[in-house]
Order: structure tokens, then sequence, then C-alpha cells
């Protein structure tokens, strides 16, 4: 059954501080309008973008996922991205007061009953759904790490570890409702490391907001007692520290009895919403952490690539072809008589797109245009080869549907034989500079197998006026 989007239906906020950086921290959701995705903005940065939680802004995975856009970065957001996702949320908009969310309790639960408390809204537009019809893997040998996403009938996450501890052994957890067991099942599992991790992690400027509150310590090697004084030290803490005899700091007792494997499932939920689009697949993951989640994801994109640019525009399956006309008009501001490409046969995104143009006798410019031996003029050719690129290029920038291509530049413009009605035109155009708002554009138009013209074209991005 196909599903609307959906987003919140109030805002709602929640205060701590950042688990690396330490800085104190307000994250508040807000309801967002529909196809605008899941986006974060920092409130206390001048001038700050809207940052859409999208692959192509992380920078970092070391201890968790960074995202940046012009210079300005939001660390460790899979916390809040997991609790997005797995309550099915499609539109919102993620406001920060600082550099990183907060860690609360380690866990995504402060954000799921939050994100709960504000309430659903149904949205007008259908939700977007990616079906893993072929499988995709992300393989590690030196680690022993091993991610794969499988066809399914739904979203599925089955996730195993292995740690040479007799406190952990072997764990193992699978989801297979995300809406009825991610809020119970997986959302409270909180963040560990290992006790051997600690010093190291602090010194490289780490788990500065790290605490036995918000953080779950396996002990995973003997300690004497001035090492104890130590981490007393290190995090601030007044009352003793024992080597708990569960294996855990202090004897925390576990929320489950697998629940380091649980948070992994969190942060796997969390990191594999940088797709952009929801899966309907099974993730199988052993030992997989953040690296390997976020090369999963540009695996994903890569091989579904096309599929996703489709769903994106088409509302139903092209047959041979990539989008259709309706496909094409949701992003190119153009409208009859002027719109001079009919579908796009196939693209590589930020590379290079084919296209065609059928030349019908009826076009209005047969009309005036040599009436007695109709051709199609030599400058609507050029501007069938821009639109195309500009289909091309407004793909490989943010948020395409907010701007447009003008022309800057005509260069080595060449005609080799008159398009009359009845061709079709074949459009090819690559990509091959893009610097600073300002494209460079090869472009060759066909009929046939001959060449009908070819041209460089020279082009600059600007926002789109909608008023």
């Amino acid at each position: 059954m196909r599903r609307n989007q959906r987003t919140i239906q109030q805002a709602v906020s929640c205060t701590g501080r950042g688990l690396h950086t330490g800085v104190e921290c307000t994250v508040t959701f807000r309801p967002a309008e529909e196809n605008t995705g899941i986006r974060f903005l920092r409130k206390d940065v001048e001038n700050c973008p809207e940052i859409k939680a999208d692959i192509d802004h992380v920078v970092d995975i070391s201890r968790g996922t960074t995202i940046e856009q012009d210079g300005i970065r939001i660390h460790t957001v899979e916390h809040v991205l997991s609790a997005v996702s797995g309550l099915r949320i499609d539109n919102i908009l993620i406001e920060l007061t600082g550099k990183e969310p907060p860690v609360m309790d380690g866990s995504s639960k402060p954000f799921v009953d939050a994100l709960l408390k504000a309430g659903f809204q149904e949205q007008n537009a259908p939700r977007e759904v990616l079906e893993i019809d072929k499988g995709v893997a992300y393989s590690d040998p030196s680690r022993g790490v091993d991610i794969h996403v499988l066809p399914s009938d739904r979203f599925r996450v089955t996730f195993m570890v292995d740690y040479k501890l007799p406190s952990l052994g072997t764990q193992y957890t699978a989801v297979y409702n995300m809406e009825r067991d991610y809020p119970t099942q997986i959302a409270p599992a909180r963040t560990f490391c290992f006790l051997s991790e600690v010093e190291s992690l602090k010194e490289q400027g780490l788990i500065q907001g790290g605490h036995l509150d918000n953080a779950v310590v396996i002990v995973d090697k003997e300690i004497e007692r001035d090492e104890v004084d130590h981490l007393r030290s290190l995090f601030g803490i007044e009352e003793n520290i024992i080597l708990g005899a569960n294996g855990i700091l202090n004897g925390k007792e576990l929320r489950f009895s697998n629940e380091p494997v649980r948070h992994k499932a969190l942060d796997l939920i969390g990191d594999l919403a940088l797709l952009g689009i929801a899966i309907k697949g099974h993730v199988i993951a052993a030992r997989s952490g953040h690296a390997a989640n976020v090369e999963l994801v540009k695996k994903i994109r890569k091989e579904y690539e096309k599929k996703i640019l489709q769903k994106k525009y088409q509302d139903k399956a092209a047959g041979d072809y990539l989008l259709d006309i309706n496909g094409i008009l949701k992003l190119m501001p153009h409208r009859y008589p002027f719109v001079l490409i009919d579908r796009i046969l196939d693209m590589t995104l930020g590379e290079k797109l084919t296209a065609v143009k059928n030349v019908s006798f009826n076009e209005p410019f047969f009309q005036g245009h040599f009436p007695n031996q109709p051709v199609m003029p030599g400058v609507l050719i050029l501007e069938a080869m821009a639109q195309a690129g500009a289909f091309l290029v407004l793909n490989s920038v943010e948020d395409p549907l907010t701007k447009n291509m003008f022309f800057s530049a005509v260069l080595e413009a060449k005609f080799r034989r008159p398009v009359i009605p009845g061709d079709q035109l074949r459009l090819e155009m690559v990509l091959e500079r893009f610097r600073m708002g300002t494209v460079r554009l090869k472009g060759t138009a066909y009929v046939g197998v001959k060449k009908a013209a070819e041209a460089t074209l020279m082009a600059s991005i600007v926002d789109r006026v909608t008023e």
C-alpha cells in the first residue's frame, strides 16, 4: 500500500550536552513542507544554510557521522537521524543552538519520546521508496566487516557483532517491523565504548560530553587504583568507580542483554537516512560501523541513481527511457511552446545526459521560418541543447527546484545538416566543468547517426524567481 509523506504537527525541543564536543545545545524539531526531506540548521551561525541530511555532506565518520556545508559542521547526527527515520518522518527541520545535538542518555529514546509527543501530520505528496531488486554489498576483510542490502518485502535490519569478551561475546539483533519495534526495541539502546578506548578518545578531543550517565563503558582490561583515579579526573566523577561484576563500569545495568548490538543497529538506521529516500530491502550487517555504513549508502546510490532520479520526478515507471515529458516538466521552468526536449533517455549524474526532441510538422516555428521549406532554427537547436544541459546541471546542485540555468556564452557552434519535420533530434550533453556557479557544456545533436549540430555552451546557475 502506497503511503503519503509525513512531518510532525508542532515544534518540540530537547536540551543537553554534545557527546564529543561537550557543547551545551538545544535541538528543536520543526514541521517541514513536503518533498523537503530532513534538514539541519544551526541557529548559532549567522546566515547558516539549511544543511540537507545527505551522503554528499558527510565529512567525517571517525566516531560518529559529521555533516558539513559551506564550512559549517554538525557533529554526531546519527542518533537524531535514527529517531526521525525510525519513526518514518519524511520532512523535518532540525534546528540546533550549537554544533552537535545533545547526547541525552546516549540513545535515541529522548528524541523519539519528543517526536511522539509532537505528533505526526500526513502530507499530500506520496512517499517515495527505493525498492531493492539487486543486492548491494560492502566488505572490509581487514576489519572483518560485511554489510549487504538484499531484496525484501519491507525495510528490515539484521545485525551481528562478535567481541572477544566474556561479558559480550557474540550478539545479534533483528528488526522486521520498524514502526512497531523501533521505539521500544532499538531507540532505548545506549552508545557504548570500551574502557581501553576512553583515555585515547579523550586525548583526541572526543567524548568531551561523555559521562557514565550517557554511555555504557565496557570493561575490557584490568586497571590499577591510580588508573581509577585518573578516570574519575577525566570524567569529573566524585563518586567511586568500580569494575562491575557484569563487565560494565560501575556495574551499570543494561537495558537489553544485547544492548550494544541494538545500538549498532540504531546507528545503522541513522546512517541509512543519508540516502535521502526510504529503502524497501533487508540490510544485513556484521561488525559494521559508521565508515562501512556510509560506504554502503554510497554504493546504493551509485547502483540505483537512475531509479532514485525517476522516483524524484516520475509518478510512474518509464519504459526504455529515464524520464518522459511529465518528469521533465517537474524541474524545467519552460512551458509550451518553448519546451524543446520530450524525453531523457539516460543520465549519469554530474557527467552526461542524452535527451530527444521529436520534431513535428506542427511546431509553431515552422509557420514562419522558411514555411515553404521548413527547417528548425539553429538557435532553437542550441536552446534544446541548453535545456537538456540544464536538466543535467540542476541535478548536480542543492535544491534544483530553486535554481535556473542561464546562457552566458555560445562557443564554437557549428551546424552540420538541417533538421526538418519528422526528424528525431538526439541531444548528447557532457558537463565539462562546473565551478563557482559557472558551467561549461559540450553538446552534440544527432539525427539518426548523423551530426546535425555541435556547440560548447557556457552558462550560470541563478536563483529561480517563483512569483
